[in-house]
């Protein structure tokens, strides 16, 4: 490619003695009225280079140089209101958040039983006591006198109950199940590590078979069912729940 020719710098005539400001390049006297040097055109009176912004002056909005009274404390005011409204918005959405993401976490992870350490209730018929609630066989159940009836099952540790599954009535044949009384209603009552309780309410199908409810409580130690709407050939009379299990993110 052809190369620009370089600029030739102009001798300055012999004798030619001007009084003026001397050039900042090359020391040549020029007249007062030059703006620039009459032998190597550099500028007689550069201006000034502005000194860098500071790192924190680098971000918007606080990027702009600003002359006084120009709405710097605008500015400020703005920025502070913003950091302000962050705080607020993060300290009022942090508990739904940390539900969110337990939520997704209980999703996307696999589920396993937990077995209490102690089962108690406030009620129960002869054979048919609140342990058999646990043993794992749909065909022996907990059997109460009738609606009211409580059962407390304690945990060894904390823990995050996920699901709790309900196996209703006396058996998953559905010619037995409808020969025993079942509750169609129970209430869940969850006591966690701080002593603060969460309440559910588990409507059952009047159905034989496990029911799944999705619970996502963190930090249980105690769960509380009570027995309620009763259903069945005496409505009066006795309840049985076969089976209920627990299940806690693996």
């Amino acid at each position: 490619m052809p190369v620009a020719p370089r600029p030739v710098v102009r001798p300055l005539a012999a004798g030619d003695d001007v009084a003026g400001v001397p050039c900042p390049a090359c020391g040549t006297a020029n007249p007062p009225d030059r703006r620039f040097c009459r032998r190597c055109a550099s500028p007689l009176a550069p201006s000034p280079t502005a000194a860098p912004l500071p790192w924190w002056r680098t971000v918007w909005p606080l990027r702009r140089r600003a002359r006084a009274g120009s709405g710097r404390l605008t500015r400020f005011l703005v920025v502070l209101a913003v950091v302000l409204a962050l705080c607020a918005a993060g300290f009022l959405l942090l508990p739904a958040g940390r539900h969110l993401v337990e939520d997704t976490l209980d999703k996307l992870g696999k589920a396993k039983a937990v077995t209490p350490t102690r089962a108690e209730a406030s009620a129960e018929l002869p054979g048919h006591p609140v342990t058999q609630s646990t043993d794992g066989l749909s065909n022996r159940y907990w059997g109460v006198p009738g609606p009211g009836a409580s059962v407390t099952y304690t945990f060894g540790t904390p823990f995050r109950l996920v699901d709790v599954i309900v196996t209703n009535g006396a058996s998953t044949a559905p010619e037995e199940y409808a020969k025993q009384g079942r509750a169609l209603r129970i209430d869940l009552e969850v006591t966690d590590r701080d002593g603060a309780t969460v309440h559910e309410e588990l409507a059952l199908s009047d159905k034989p078979g496990p029911q799944t409810f999705p619970l996502g409580i963190s930090h249980a130690t105690t769960v509380r069912l009570t027995l309620r709407e009763p259903a069945g050939p005496d409505p009066q009379g006795p309840l049985a729940l076969a089976e209920v299990e627990f299940f806690q993110r693996d």
